[in-house]
């Protein structure tokens, strides 16, 4: 999954242009994007864009409001009761603990057995979006079986660390002033503990659709970072990310010389090889297998 593309619950003319998108994953939000009067409507909204619109081989996610709100059980409720076989990943925002997870995890389960659905089908996504949520990261990580992705929430990060900041996930002043990668720490912490936990990780979204460029380089920053895709608020965004998060031809290619090259070494008894100048061994080799394993050329 490079792409998620975002979508708000309250309008189902949107979500149904955004089931027949080129993004690999679409995200119907009950959440920001939703009024509260319209919360109980948006739920209608969501399970039957799920029954009735056909997403292909994209993945179907819904974020549920946070649990703080006092809407986020009838999210789950509602829409698994309805429209349960047709979802795949639930995404919760604003974990704070561990315990949140495990919340939304049981509360799945119940279903799942009232209404005989497979049990642990459905799968979790944990939003990084608040300070305790950095803190408790790597007990969140490790919270339910069903979790299958940490991701980065940038706007609701910066207002609950009280960092100043124009808009979600864009470039401004604040980026200039600071000697460094202002979501450094946070981005670094969410892919190393997905990566010790064997889960995807996702960076948020950039709502400056419009900046084609400083989006280019919010994605290319992520991938530098090891994050495997981005969330998009609009179509437009989606080309981009599948750009950036894919692997070129020269990429691939370089990736199967080196391990050709390492192969050969070791047939020889050699630790190292030289290619095109440089020094190469096993470590060399690890990191061109995880770009051939992306394409499925090695499992």
């Amino acid at each position: 999954m490079r792409s998620m593309l975002f979508v708000p619950a309250a309008d189902p003319a949107i979500i149904a242009k955004a089931a027949a998108s080129a993004a690999d994953a679409v995200c119907i939000d009950l959440e920001d994007s939703v009024p509260l009067p319209q919360k109980a409507a948006a739920r209608a909204n969501v399970s039957a864009a799920l029954q009735q619109l056909d997403f292909g081989a994209k993945r179907r996610i819904y974020r549920i409001n946070a649990l703080d709100t006092g809407f986020a059980y009838r999210d789950v409720v509602d829409v698994v009761e309805a429209a349960g076989e047709r979802v795949d990943l639930i995404m919760i925002p604003k974990v704070n603990s561990p315990d949140d997870v495990r919340f939304v995890d049981r509360l799945l389960t119940e279903i799942e057995l009232a209404r005989g659905f497979d049990t642990g089908r459905i799968r979790l996504e944990a939003q990084i979006e608040t300070a305790a949520g950095f803190v408790w990261m790597r007990e969140i990580a490790q919270a339910s079986p069903r979790l299958g992705a940490i991701i980065f929430g940038p706007g609701d990060y910066a207002a609950s660390m009280h960092m100043p900041s124009s808009g979600i996930g864009a470039f401004d002043v604040n980026d200039d002033v600071y000697p460094g990668h202002r979501w450094h720490a946070a981005m670094h912490a969410v892919v190393a503990n997905a990566r010790a936990r064997g889960l995807r990780c996702i960076d948020g979204p950039y709502a400056a659709f419009r900046d084609t460029a400083g989006f280019e380089r919010s994605c290319l920053i992520a991938r530098s970072m090891g994050f495997d895709g981005k969330q998009c608020i609009h179509p437009s965004q989606i080309a981009t990310v599948h750009a950036v998060f894919g692997h070129s031809a020269s990429e691939i290619a370089h990736a199967v010389r080196v391990v050709d090259a390492c192969e050969r070494a070791a047939a020889q008894g050699k630790g190292a090889a030289v290619l095109d100048g440089a020094m190469i061994d096993e470590a060399s080799a690890r990191m061109a297998r995880v770009v051939l394993a992306d394409i499925g050329e090695i499992v």
